[in-house]
C-alpha cells in the first residue's frame, strides 16, 4: 500500500472514531481513535502498513479492555445521589396494605413511600417491615416476624 494512502486512512479513522464517540458517549470508539493516532504517527515515520495495522489493532483492543472500565467509573454521569440508599436496612411501618404482587405504602423517617413486598405474604396496616432495596420511587420491603 502507498504510504500517503495509509496516512490519509489513519487520519480518517481518527476523525470518524472521535465523531462516533462524541455522538454516543459510550467510551468505546475513543480507544480506536487513539490506536489510529499511534498508527498515524508510525505511518509518518515510514513503518510498513502491515505493522501499522497490527499496532492499531493491539493498541485499540488493549486500551478498550483495560481503560474503558476505569474511565466508565470515573465519568459516571447518570448517577444522582439522593441519600435514599440510607433507607436500606431500616424499619418502616405499613400505612396501606401491601398485597403480594401489588403496591402499598409505608412510612419511614416521617415520609410516605410506595412499597412492594418481596415475600409471599400480604403485609397489613401497622405491620413493621424492613427495607431491602429501592427501585425507582418504591421500596422493596419484607415483613418483620
Amino acid at each position: 500500500m502507498d504510504m500517503e494512502l495509509m496516512i490519509i486512512l489513519w487520519f480518517v479513522i481518527i476523525i470518524v472514531a472521535a465523531l462516533i464517540e462524541m455522538n454516543t458517549m459510550d467510551l468505546s470508539s475513543i480507544w480506536f481513535s487513539v490506536g489510529a493516532l499511534i498508527a498515524f504517527i508510525l505511518s509518518l515515520v515510514g513503518l510498513q502498513p502491515v505493522a501499522q495495522i497490527i499496532v492499531f489493532v493491539v493498541v485499540s483492543v488493549v486500551l478498550l479492555i483495560s481503560l474503558r472500565p476505569i474511565a466508565k467509573n470515573y465519568f459516571k454521569t447518570n448517577v444522582i445521589s439522593t441519600n435514599s440508599d440510607r433507607l436500606v436496612g431500616k424499619v418502616a411501618v405499613c400505612t396501606k396494605e401491601i398485597k403480594v404482587g401489588d403496591r402499598g405504602e409505608v412510612k419511614i423517617d416521617g415520609k410516605f413511600w410506595l412499597a412492594v413486598t418481596s415475600g409471599d405474604e400480604d403485609i397489613q396496616v401497622n405491620d413493621r417491615v424492613q427495607v431491602l432495596a429501592i427501585e425507582g420511587v418504591k421500596l422493596i420491603v419484607d415483613k418483620i416476624q
